[in-house]
């Protein structure tokens, strides 16, 4: 195995164990994203949707793979190690920077894009600033913990919130089974757009490379990465195929967020509006996204600018907040989502692989040196 310059060896406290790496893959990737998926995806490859997030989710699968493979080189390190074994000091701070920055804006966009959702559906004239400043104490509270409290949190928030996964079963009733068809009528590009666009809202298992030196068993990382995609890809693949049966082709392609929008024909004694006690459980669904992209933000920044981990918690929350100040107009959030999201696809589905050639390379070249 390879040493790297610095060596991540956490202390033994701070280690977790390899199998609540599925509850981090599927918190990660179960967002925001999810709700407004089906849409996104049908304006692609319609009522084949479904089969490219399928093929996405076999895709995700392969990036894992050599995620774990690039990582295993190592004996315990993260991105952001790596970057500086590879490209040197100054060289390793710019890479560090871009997926800083990239992490930061995913922190910035989940929180945006949320305080969206309870201002469309609930609360219409809440303030921007004072629901991400909520947020933003939240986020603190818990990444200020360490990575325990927020592996913590990816556990608590999977177990409270997958009630809603069963409320799919009441717009499943009223599905009309003929918009599904024919099946796969639609051109192999059109397949690959849709997949396209399904890689923008299922990235988050990156987090593997920012969390794995914390992780005890490593032998296992692939394995449980692996089921947590696999939760994922199902119920984002079951989310669009109960959505194009559910709605027509326009009103589909016309519906911000279809999944929200199914929940509305639930209906429970003494109250009218289930979809607001959705939108409020859809907290627990982003609180771990937020931690997540949060901490891994506040390490690029500690790492590039030689900071406390505090200091560069506190530089992270602010940035991001200040962010929602000045980004206000809808059309400059749907932007910045499409650019984090291209930023993402390129930096974390075709950079892995470019990422393990050239350790590889580096390894065989450094062997060679000092034979």
């Amino acid at each position: 195995m390879l040493q790297v310059n610095p060596n991540i060896n956490p202390p033994r406290k701070l280690l977790f164990n390899a199998y609540l790496l599925m509850f981090i893959v599927h918190t990660a990737q179960t967002g925001v994203g999810i709700a407004g998926l089906p849409r996104v995806v049908f304006l692609q490859s319609e009522n084949d949707a479904w089969i490219s997030v399928l093929i996405t989710g076999a895709v995700v699968t392969m990036v894992l793979f050599i995620m774990d493979k690039t990582l295993k080189q190592f004996e315990s390190a993260d991105l952001y190690s790596i970057h500086e074994y590879l490209y040197g000091k100054w060289g390793g701070k710019l890479a560090n920077s871009v997926i800083s920055i990239y992490l930061l804006s995913g922190y910035f966009i989940i929180m945006k894009d949320y305080t969206e959702m309870v201002q469309e559906w609930i609360f219409p004239t809440l303030p921007t600033w004072i629901f991400t400043l909520m947020l933003s104490f939240l986020a603190f509270y818990a990444v200020s913990g360490g990575i325990r409290v927020v592996v913590g949190i990816c556990l608590l928030s999977l177990i409270l919130s997958i009630w809603i996964t069963f409320i799919i079963a009441v717009p499943l009733q009223y599905m009309d089974y003929s918009h599904l068809l024919p099946i796969w009528n639609h051109s192999f590009k059109q397949i690959l757009m849709g997949t396209f666009k399904t890689s923008l809202s299922i990235v988050g298992y990156e987090m593997l490379m920012f969390v794995y030196p914390f992780v005890q068993n490593k032998e296992k990382v692939f394995r449980y990465s692996m089921i947590g995609n696999l939760y994922s890809t199902l119920l984002f693949a079951l989310v669009t195929f109960v959505s194009i049966g559910f709605f027509s082709a326009t009103g589909l392609k016309r519906t911000i967020w279809p999944v929200l929008s199914m929940f509305k024909i639930v209906r429970i004694p003494n109250l009218e509006r289930f979809e607001f006690i959705a939108v409020s459980f859809w907290m627990l669904i982003i609180l771990p996204n937020i931690c997540l992209y949060l901490w891994s933000a506040s390490r690029g920044i500690k790492n590039v600018f030689g900071i406390t981990g505090r200091k560069s918690l506190y530089i992270a929350l602010l940035i991001a907040w200040l962010g929602t100040l000045f980004l206000k107009e809808r059309i400059f959030n749907n932007l910045a989502s499409d650019y984090v999201g291209y930023a993402g696809f390129a930096l974390f589905f075709v950079y892995p692989f470019l990422l393990y050639t050239m350790v590889k390379l580096k390894t065989i070249w450094k062997k060679k040196r000092s034979a």
